[in-house]
């Protein structure tokens, strides 16, 4: 069995104006396991974005293709979930509609689905908020409700990009912490972008760092840390930490300079 949901071969993709072609990826190819969690780091304006967009189907890339095993077996693509910077809840549906929405649009409101919703909520501990409405919740409690939204249409890969980014710290840290729990705990494949190489090495299994733009694989990292549980903190604490944090500071420091 193809132990990859995704494998990327040389994908390209170019922006077109009327004042000319502007590269944005060159020749990009990698593979994603199921159940792994991918960070893609690389300096501002690289294409990151551009990348996660070509794997969610929304840009066709101009060269190669992505090859693609549905957990199912089936040959449909795999069913992705997509979570932006900003939660984008609808401010006059409660959190339970805001959740359930997705349901909603696709025709899908089974007594199962929603069962899962409620159950969703419940063990993330927004049950006792369902009937709130986003402006009634903090900043990372509405993340959380993103997720959720996300998680209830059972996709088989999430598409991370920089969800954590509108947050403060303190509650950066918290929640990326709760969010990484969530998607490990449901078995998730996971894409993450981000430009916190911190938040990439204590949620990730791999990193792949791009170079500037048009985008390259520069470099891929296998994370591996010894830590007593998943906290972010712990992540951090972890004696390989520094070794990763530098390892990935040097390469986009260079590609700064270059």
């Amino acid at each position: 069995m193809n132990p990859y949901i995704l494998q990327l071969q040389n994908i390209t993709y170019s922006y077109h104006s009327l004042t000319g072609e502007i590269p944005a990826l060159s020749d990009i190819s990698f593979d994603v396991k199921q159940g792994e969690f991918l960070a893609i780091v690389g300096p501002s304006g690289c294409g990151k974005s551009t990348l996660l967009s070509i794997i969610a189907r929304l840009l066709s890339p101009e060269g190669g293709t992505i090859v693609f095993q549905n957990p199912n077996g089936s040959l449909e693509y795999p069913k992705t979930g997509y979570m932006l910077q900003h939660d984008h809840l609808l401010e006059w549906r409660t959190i339970f509609k805001n959740v359930t929405l997705g349901l909603e649009v696709t025709h899908q409101e089974t007594v199962e689905n929603i069962t899962y919703a409620n159950k969703l909520l419940s063990d993330y501990d927004l049950y006792k908020f369902k009937d709130k409405h986003p402006g009634e919740l903090s900043g990372g409690m509405r993340q959380r409700a993103a997720l959720i939204r996300t998680l209830v249409l059972n996709p088989d890969i999430l598409l991370l990009d920089e969800p954590f980014s509108a947050l403060d710290y303190q509650t950066r840290l918290s929640v990326s912490g709760d969010i990484g729990n969530i998607i490990r705990t449901t078995g998730k494949t996971a894409i993450l972008i981000t430009h916190d190489l911190s938040e990439a090495i204590s949620l990730a299994d791999r990193v792949i760092i791009l170079s500037a733009r048009p985008a390259t694989v520069k470099k891929e990292v296998s994370i591996h840390l010894t830590k007593p549980d998943d906290t972010p903190l712990a992540a951090r604490s972890a004696p390989e930490f520094h070794h990763y944090f530098n390892l990935l500071w040097k390469e986009l420091s260079h590609e700064k300079k270059s």
